[in-house]
């Protein structure tokens, strides 16, 4: 069958890169890798892989909120101005 029908597909360049990378080790291109997914997905009815969200322990969800309150400027990131006193903070965490 001839391939005609394209795909675009807008990725990040270092994800390309990498995936171009990984995929050449097996002799093959992304494009052969795609194919080879949407080949599979068809056979097995969906993804041929596990789907789940990742679960993450307490203190990385707590990391993680305190990340995103800071983004959106419910809480102030913390700064220190030398090193010293950067350890000292942390130090005094313990």
């Amino acid at each position: 069958m001839a391939k005609t029908a394209k795909i675009n597909v807008r990725i990040e360049p270092e994800v390309k890169q990498k995936a171009e990378d990984l995929f050449s080790s097996f002799g093959i291109s992304v494009t052969d890798a795609i194919n080879i997914f949407l080949h599979t997905s068809i056979m097995e009815g969906g993804f041929p892989f596990t789907i789940r969200q990742p679960r993450f322990s307490p203190e990385t969800l707590a990391a993680i909120q305190e990340a995103r309150n800071i983004m959106s400027g419910k809480i102030k990131a913390k700064s220190y101005k030398t090193t010293d006193e950067f350890l000292q903070a942390l130090n005094a965490e313990d």
